[in-house]
């Protein structure tokens, strides 16, 4: 158990009993500003913009994965999927990680805090095992992709020490996500 801001909270690998509290989680977020990206024929640049009334993104349900690749146990020995359990409300965040060999690659898949926990470091504490992941894996550095109108997350992840390395500006067509860019972010693995 790790205490913080007065809770005791579980860190752990996700069990398959997690399953359905992981989809459950809401991972949506709001906020009152949003990252501009401007396209030059030589690179682009960002502005953190004020949006009015704040937006409220829902992300769609993810249709990806179901899991058949996945060892005997549940789990592929190249990913894994951490989660912090709150022992009075369930589980507070989860994050789910994989590892590429051929180009020593952590990629953070999917990190969600629900929303009674956030702001108080739990997804720092989440990234912290993928950190320590990406060590026993012999990572070179982490990696995670976020829209750019999620300015919470994007905030969050330089603090942690990921630095904006690249723009995808076509990711995101005929999805529900339409419009919006497709930021990533690295950072070497500490």
């Amino acid at each position: 158990m790790t205490t913080i801001h007065d809770t005791a909270y579980e860190f752990r690998t996700a069990r398959p009993e997690d399953a359905g509290a992981i989809e459950a989680l809401d991972g949506s977020f709001s906020t009152s500003t949003v990252f501009e990206v401007a396209v030059h024929a030589d690179g682009f640049a960002l502005r953190e913009v004020p949006v009015d009334p704040p937006l409220v993104k829902v992300f769609p349900e993810d249709e990806g994965d179901d899991g058949d690749d996945a060892g005997e146990d549940g789990e592929d020995a190249d990913s894994r999927t951490f989660v912090a359990v709150d022992p009075d409300s369930g589980l507070a965040g989860f994050a789910a990680v994989s590892y590429s060999s051929w180009n020593r690659r952590l990629t953070i898949e999917d990190i969600e805090i629900a929303p009674g926990h956030r702001g108080r470091g739990l997804g720092r504490a989440l990234m912290g095992h993928a950190v320590d992941f990406a060590r026993e894996r012999g990572a070179g550095h982490l990696w995670l992709e976020v829209t750019n109108v999620n300015a919470p997350a994007i905030h969050a992840y330089r603090r942690m020490g990921f630095a904006l390395c690249g723009l995808d500006t076509a990711l995101y067509l005929g999805t529900e996500s339409e419009g919006e860019q497709a930021l990533y972010m690295s950072m070497p693995c500490p």
